[in-house]
């Protein structure tokens, strides 16, 4: 609508016509005001909304710590509360220090050939104490080459040649043997070590420089080799009582990605798939088969799955409640954010032998989170979708606010939101999965990306390999050298 502004002329025509004429000019005004003010509303609320999407960062939403840009990049505001412990190790804390072995690799003597007085000779003077010392270092490293000779023999009955057999693993004149393709798996996908740079390592450690083919051929046969330890991780990950879920976005041939995670305190799976949700998830195979608890981000597409306990992440909770208290003054997320810290803290102090809250504080901590959700509701109702003035109603549910959908999550979803308070053995939040992702992450800031998907796939598979190996007190160095012999590590069931 034109808003047109009346001149003198049509003011004085209107009071020379008469009271009619002054009074549609009025209505005129009025339409012309009420037509203004929606104006004015739907601006204030697009504003609000762009000011609100810009508050957002890693530390009041899901958004991740690379997304805040480098210019606000700054401390994550922690959700946990100051304790009272001084800085440093704690009383009874288990430290770590360079002690002395009982046999050493080798042992030097420093002996006096005279005194040091007068100069009489000790050299056959026996030893009346000994002082040691012990020096812990590295020898200079180099790589062994091993001759493997076969030898003919000429049978001296039938005059057959005979020749001695090569081990199964010696198939060519000259090549690396499984230690250095253990050494070079490690730097690249332990460390995120660019394969340019890991053989410039090898060069500067060892003399010898493995070409960048030998490297990247050397991670394929690794992921061929732990085939049966992931069969096994996932087999394990299907009746696991509580599985941690996640998925970030991945680069990889420069398009977006997803890295789907599923894992526990021992076990860790990775998958890349080009999709995010219910079909990556399916190819993945593991939450088809799963019955226990599902401890995810509240995303949509786990709900699928119907055949598990649905528990919610409270870390992400945390993080919505503080957005809506800061940004819009929500005196009720403020409050909820601190009943679900203290019941999470009531559950801390409670004796180890203690496996449940008692029916009273059950019902307590219940009315104070019913009647926040009933308060929050109260300040942020449900918004009925608006028919415009000679139009029709828009199709589709009508956009609700960000509180209360977050109210609405967390009145529909109350059993997973407070599982942890019900089932001891339930965390109060997702950052097991966070934490498996978070090293991934690390590569692809390192590499910017992945070339090929099968790269990506590769990596993947031979990560969640050592992260399962790391999660079980297992070297990684030790699992990536017996996988190369034959010998991968595969967790035992610990149910």
């Amino acid at each position: 609508m034109n808003i047109q502004i009346s001149s003198h002329e049509e003011i004085q025509k209107a009071f020379a016509e008469g009271e009619e004429a002054i009074l549609a000019l009025f209505d005129k005004f009025e339409a012309q005001v009420k037509v203004l003010a929606e104006q004015l509303e739907i601006q204030a609320a697009a504003i609000k909304e762009l000011q609100a999407k810009a508050a957002k960062n890693s530390s009041n939403s899901s958004k991740p710590p690379s997304s805040d840009g480098y210019g606000k990049k700054k401390r994550t505001a922690s959700q946990r509360e100051k304790g009272q412990k001084p800085n440093g190790g704690q009383p009874g804390h288990k430290g770590a220090t360079l002690n002395q072995v009982e046999i050493p690799d080798e042992v030097e003597v420093h002996d006096k050939d005279c005194c040091g007085n007068c100069a009489v000779s000790l050299a056959d003077v026996p030893v009346s104490k000994v002082e040691e010392r012990q020096v812990f270092d590295i020898p200079a490293m180099k790589i062994t080459v091993t001759a493997h000779q076969a030898t003919l023999k000429v049978c001296p009955e039938c005059q057959t040649e005979n020749k001695g057999d090569f081990p199964e693993n010696v198939s060519q004149p000259v090549q690396y043997g499984d230690g250095v393709k253990t050494v070079a798996t490690y730097f690249t996908t332990g460390h995120f070590i660019p394969v340019e740079r890991t053989a410039q390592i090898f060069k500067d450690l060892f003399g010898q420089s493995p070409s960048e083919a030998f490297i990247l051929n050397a991670g394929k046969q690794l992921e061929q080799k732990i085939e049966p330890a992931r069969a096994a991780i996932k087999e394990q990950l299907q009746q696991a009582e509580i599985l941690h879920v996640d998925e970030t976005g991945l680069r990889v041939v420069g398009k977006l990605h997803w890295l789907h995670s599923a894992s526990t305190d021992k076990l860790t799976d990775y998958e890349v798939h080009a999709k995010r949700g219910r079909e990556a998830m399916d190819a993945a195979g593991i939450l088809e088969n799963f019955h226990g608890k599902l401890v995810h981000d509240h995303w949509k597409v786990y709900f699928s799955y119907d055949g598990c306990e649905h528990v919610a992440c409270n870390a992400h909770h945390l993080r919505e409640l503080d957005y809506l208290e800061k940004q819009f003054q929500q005196t009720w997320a403020g409050e909820m954010a601190t009943l679900l810290v203290n019941i999470k803290n009531t559950l801390a102090g409670l004796p180890s032998e203690q496996d449940s809250l008692s029916p009273g504080q059950l019902i307590l901590f219940e009315q104070q989170y019913d009647g926040l959700i009933k308060k929050g509701l109260a300040e942020n109702p449900y918004t009925e979708a608006k028919t415009p003035e000679g139009g029709t109603k828009k199709r589709g549910k009508p956009k609700q606010t960000t509180a209360y959908n977050l109210l609405a999550r967390l009145r529909d979803y109350k059993g997973g939101v407070l599982a942890f308070m019900y089932d001891f053995s339930v965390p109060f939040d997702n950052n097991l999965a966070e934490r498996d992702i978070r090293m991934v992450k690390v590569k692809q800031k390192v590499s910017g990306g992945f070339r090929t998907f099968s790269g990506a796939q590769q990596f993947a598979s031979i990560r969640g390999y050592i992260s399962t190996a790391r999660k079980n007190s297992v070297s990684i160095f030790t699992a990536i050298n017996n996988a190369f012999a034959g010998d991968p590590f595969i967790p035992s069931l610990q149910f």
